[in-house]
This record gives structure tokens, C-alpha cells and sequence, in this order.
């Protein structure tokens, strides 16, 4: 196997087309076909399927894009690598990040990192455990900044502890039953949350099902963003479940409360996640010193608006 042959498999996963991944590698289409033919001909397997909206990967392909990915994710950080050696700390940093995480501390974390390697690029993916375990498997994001859980696959990844928050059940500011003390008074209302697609059973169970609540699944919505939900908490009466330092964030504190109900939720962890017996690039490490900097200074500071968001998390570094 030669590394253009894999990179050809790879363009053509994620385009869809031979033409579509010619143009993303920028080489001609039958430069592509070409390297597809030779690699199949040399492991006697098909790889490609065609179908009426262009081409598809078989099982020996779908197989053989997972290590690809992992390979060229490899040579692109010993790339990265090298580079800082020659003293050019330049490039590509992908990594992922929970969403309070970034709303509360990356935007101070993005400008120290900036002043420290000014020709790094960053690719920041806000997103779930869920949606970044893939990415950081094939070797395509070298860390994340998310929630571990013991759904963790701890064998496959290691984590740095950084935080521990609740959860909290909120409504917009003014809402009906805002004064209510129970889940249970609760149930007849709409929700809007935010979870990923294996995580329904965990969530009814956090949420609901623990504590003896049962509610019909249609009043549970699913957003895929936090934009959207907040958009519906605040102009709906739909009510919902995020971390409690979310509500420290200006766009949330100032439009949806905590419900202080008499249940207790869940206590969940913030840390780094990478691959197991992996080293971070350079560029990564530095950015988490950055973060880490950031955490410490913030939560030593007197400011109102800091008190507020430690308050809301425990420090575990």
C-alpha cells in the first residue's frame, strides 16, 4: 500500500465521487481511478462499488478507511512535528471542545494560545463525546476537551480530569413553573435538550426514570445545537437540562434560571481525552498549557463573573 493510494480512498470516502475527490486532492480523476486500481489489484480485494449517486466503499473498503485514516492522521502529526523541530512552529490544529467549555473559557484561551504560535491554525469542533471519539480514532483530531463518562472506552483513550459540574434542570426567566420544587411537577410540560444519538436511555434515565418519572417520549425534542435550544427555551415554555455552569455564560444568565428542584442529578467531568499511547504535537500541548493557565488564573480571581463560573465547577487539577 502507498500513502497516494490511501489518501485516494480516503478523498473518495469523503467525497462521494471520483470527481469530487480528484478535485479535493487536486490531481486528475484518472490519477485517482488509477490509484484505486492498483490498490485493489495489489490486496485482490474490491474496495469501490458504484451506485446511481457515484460510488460507495465495500466491506473490505470500509475496513481498510479506518486505518487510513489513522495512517495519514500519524504522518500529519509527525509532519507537525518536525516542522517545530526546524523551529517553524506553524500548521493545523483540530481538537473539540463541550460546548459550556467554550463558551465560558475558550475565547481567552484561543487569544493566549494565538500570542504564543501565531502560524498555527486552529479547526475547533464544538461537539458531543459522542460525535469527537470517531475523529480522535482516526487519528483526524489529536485531543478533545469534553465529559467523561464511564461510557468512555478506557482501554482506547486516556483523560485528564479538569472539572466536575451538576446538571440542572432550567426554564426561561419567567416561567410558569418556575417555582415548582419537584421533577414530578414537571411532566407535563415540553423539553428541548440536547444529546447524541446513543444517548437517549442514558438522558430518561438521568433525568426521568431515577427518580420514578415517567413522561410520554413525544414531549421530549431533541436540538442539535445549543443555539437552537436556547432559542426555544426562550421563546417557548419548553424546559430543559444542561450543566449549571452554563448559566454563568452572559447569553444564558440572562435568559433562562435554574429550577430548584428537591432531586439530585448527575455530577459529570471535564477533562482532556486523547488517544492512549499517543503524545500531542507540540501545538496541542501548548494550547492545553494555555487552557490550563486560564483555569487556574480565572479561578484564583476575585471577579464577579469568575466567582461565579467556580462556584459552579469543582477544580480537580
Amino acid at each position: 500500500m502507498k500513502l497516494h493510494q490511501l489518501q485516494a480512498l480516503v478523498a473518495i470516502a469523503d467525497c462521494g465521487s471520483i470527481r469530487a475527490a480528484a478535485r479535493a486532492v487536486n490531481v486528475s480523476q484518472t490519477a485517482i481511478s488509477k490509484a484505486l486500481r492498483e490498490l485493489e489489484t495489489d490486496l485482490q480485494l474490491p474496495l469501490l462499488v458504484r451506485n446511481a449517486n457515484g460510488v460507495g466503499l465495500t466491506l473490505y473498503g470500509r475496513s481498510l478507511l479506518t486505518h487510513a485514516r489513522q495512517m495519514l492522521g500519524q504522518l500529519e502529526q509527525a509532519q507537525r512535528e518536525l516542522t517545530h523541530l526546524k523551529g517553524q512552529t506553524e500548521g493545523h490544529l483540530r481538537f473539540a471542545i463541550s460546548p459550556w467549555m467554550g463558551m465560558a473559557l475558550l475565547p481567552e484561551v484561543v487569544q493566549l494560545f494565538r500570542q504564543r504560535m501565531p502560524k498555527v491554525r486552529l479547526e475547533i469542533f464544538e461537539g458531543l463525546m459522542a460525535v469527537t471519539l470517531p475523529r480522535l480514532r482516526e487519528g483526524t483530531m489529536e485531543f478533545a476537551i469534553g465529559l467523561v463518562s464511564a461510557l468512555l472506552p478506557r482501554p482506547e483513550f486516556a483523560c485528564d480530569p479538569l472539572l466536575t459540574y451538576k446538571m440542572a434542570v432550567i426554564a426561561r426567566n419567567g416561567h410558569p413553573k418556575q417555582g415548582v420544587r419537584s421533577i414530578h411537577e414537571l411532566l407535563d410540560q415540553d423539553w428541548v435538550v440536547n444529546y447524541p444519538d446513543t444517548g437517549h436511555d442514558d438522558f430518561m434515565t438521568e433525568l426521568f426514570w431515577q427518580h420514578n418519572a415517567q413522561i410520554p417520549v413525544e414531549q421530549v425534542q431533541r436540538a442539535q445545537s445549543l443555539q437552537l435550544m436556547l432559542s426555544l427555551i426562550e421563546q417557548t415554555d419548553m424546559l430543559s437540562y444542561c450543566p449549571e455552569p452554563m448559566l454563568t455564560v452572559p447569553i444564558y444568565r440572562e435568559r433562562v434560571s435554574k429550577l430548584e428542584l428537591e432531586e439530585t442529578f448527575a455530577t459529570d467531568t471535564i477533562g482532556i481525552v486523547t488517544p492512549r499511547n499517543t503524545q500531542l504535537g507540540a501545538a496541542a500541548q501548548c494550547f492545553v498549557e494555555c487552557l490550563l493557565q486560564v483555569v487556574r488564573r480565572r479561578a484564583r480571581s476575585n471577579k464577579r463573573e469568575d466567582r461565579e463560573l467556580f462556584d459552579a465547577v469543582g477544580l480537580l487539577i
